[in-house]
């Protein structure tokens, strides 16, 4: 396991060094609510933690590399990855496809390495019933919904039209907060970035992660 500094609160004490599994740490919420600036700012603050590369079948845009934005692929090859069942989840989305291979995934988390998936609600489902005992799901909220269609329309990207449709969603989105392990209100991003933060290192310390501590309470009790 790799250290960190432990003056940064969201760095995981490591005095210990006991192997442990890592985990699938999942992040949810309606669009506009902040769920993509603290997965950014999580992955900026802990090297134990990585983004799941997807695969995908949209064609890769301008400055995107293989293998570390996505993983690209035809949609004969995504066929056969389905029939195989090599995802862990998959989904259609804006006319192409994009799923999470398992292989490097599994391989990796027996290694201690821990992935960071921003997922919707289905795509956590899916992952659920693949994987439980890996898996850590966490639902942001927005502090109102008032306040999500402010930060919507504080982008000045998206049309009235475009807004509505995506509140309309959010709305179907929000109603299945209650299917994640935890669920935390966006009201200040900062403050929300540490909740986050302190719910990934307590569940790298449960103890059925913990693989190491076998072998050693078996040297103490000996």
């Amino acid at each position: 396991m790799t250290s960190m500094n432990s003056a940064d609160p969201s760095a995981p004490d490591h005095q210990d060094t006991l192997h442990r599994r890592g985990l699938m740490f999942i992040l949810s919420s309606p669009s506009g609510a902040g769920k993509t600036t603290i997965a950014r700012k999580l992955l900026a603050a802990d090297s134990e933690i990585k983004l799941s590369v997807s695969a995908t079948t949209r064609p890769a845009r301008e400055g995107e590399v293989e293998g570390v934005h996505y993983h690209f692929v035809d949609d004969a090859t995504f066929d056969r990855m389905v029939e195989e069942d090599d995802f862990y989840e998959w989904a259609h989305v804006f006319g192409h496809r994009y799923g999470t291979p398992k292989g490097h995934i599994r391989n990796a988390l027996k290694d201690g390495q821990d992935f960071l998936f921003d997922i919707d609600w289905q795509g956590t489902q899916q992952l659920y019933q693949k994987d439980q005992q890996d898996t850590v799901s966490v639902f942001i909220l927005p502090p109102s919904i008032e306040a999500l269609r402010e930060r919507l329309e504080g982008r000045g990207t998206d049309s009235a039209d475009v807004i509505d449709s995506r509140m309309e969603r959010a709305k179907a989105e929000i109603s299945h907060w209650a299917e994640y392990d935890y669920v935390v209100i966006n009201d200040d991003l900062e403050a929300c970035f540490a909740k986050v933060s302190e719910i990934l290192n307590a569940e790298r310390m449960r103890r059925t992660r913990q693989t190491g501590l076998i072998p050693f309470v078996r040297e103490l009790t000996v």
